[in-house]
């Protein structure tokens, strides 16, 4: 590789870099502002002169954040458990268990995932009044149990596991249970690190949903509580950017604590050809 082609390679990544850092640098430098410091000066300073986390508690005083944070908290690590656990055994199922209508299955897991959020959301809202759900964190979690990526992520992963093992733990007597337990799921480690970052963050991120079906402000979830900023206090862009960092900040921590098995688990769940 020339050298134009190296400090042109470096030059794009530097520049994407910026593109999906930049944004969050900013509100993040605008959080920590005091309100005398000009936040729109020319040329833009990332560096607060007089750093403050008073913002932060004004956004606490405004709206019971962390009240919402935990109801965000409950529903996602609900969904987190609920994809992990219904993806693998769903997965497994479509992987490695011979039945009729297996294809049929994995058939219906991929037309899921084209038909869109917005076409079913009529159907969603009723099946939960029906089910006398509305208005409750239940209600919320329930639609996103299972999503159909997950479960494809981790068939590919099992169908990259070597048969071979679990074939000679048949022949020594292992059932299902126990070679889907003891075999295969060490194995997918990486995949399920991948389910869990995606389950955590669509249910955390999800702002339709929860506005459609929550009504009782003691149930909204965070995206829901901060809306109440980007509406009421939208001139107060240092009110709005402390509220974007507390939304932001868990997602950081689980990526950071998940990173080393996240991109493992991104080849073990690859679409193969």
């Amino acid at each position: 590789m020339g050298l134009g082609q190296l400090v042109l390679r470096y030059a794009l990544l530097v520049a994407v870099l910026a593109l999906m850092v930049g944004p969050f640098l900013w509100q993040l430098s605008t959080s920590l502002k005091g309100p005398t410091e000009n936040i729109f000066s020319s040329p833009p300073s990332f560096l607060p002169s007089d750093p403050t986390l008073a913002n932060y508690g004004r956004v606490a005083e405004t709206i019971p954040v962390w009240e919402y944070a935990f109801n965000s908290l409950k529903v996602a690590c609900a969904n987190v458990v609920t994809n992990c656990v219904g993806a693998a055994l769903a997965g497994y199922a479509l992987a490695r268990l011979r039945y009729r209508g297996r294809k049929a299955a994995t058939l219906a897991f991929i037309l899921a995932m084209l038909v869109p959020v917005e076409g079913i959301i009529i159907a969603q809202f009723t099946t939960m009044r029906e089910l006398g759900l509305n208005n409750t964190l239940l209600g919320v979690l329930l639609p996103g149990s299972i999503g159909a990526l997950n479960v494809l992520l981790m068939r590919n992963a099992f169908l990259g596991l070597p048969e071979e093992v679990e074939e000679a733990a048949y022949v020594d007597g292992a059932n299902a249970w126990q070679r889907f337990l003891r075999i295969a799921l060490p194995g997918v480690k990486g995949t399920l690190a991948v389910v869990a970052i995606f389950a955590f963050m669509g249910a955390w991120d999800d702002f339709l949903w929860p506005l459609i079906v929550l009504s009782d402000p003691q149930n909204y979830t965070l995206t829901i509580g901060l809306n109440y900023l980007h509406g009421t206090f939208a001139n107060d862009e240092r009110l709005v950017a402390a509220g974007t960092i507390i939304a932001v900040l868990p997602l950081i921590v689980l990526f950071a604590c998940l990173q080393r098995y996240f991109f493992r688990g991104v080849g073990e769940g690859a679409v193969k050809g």
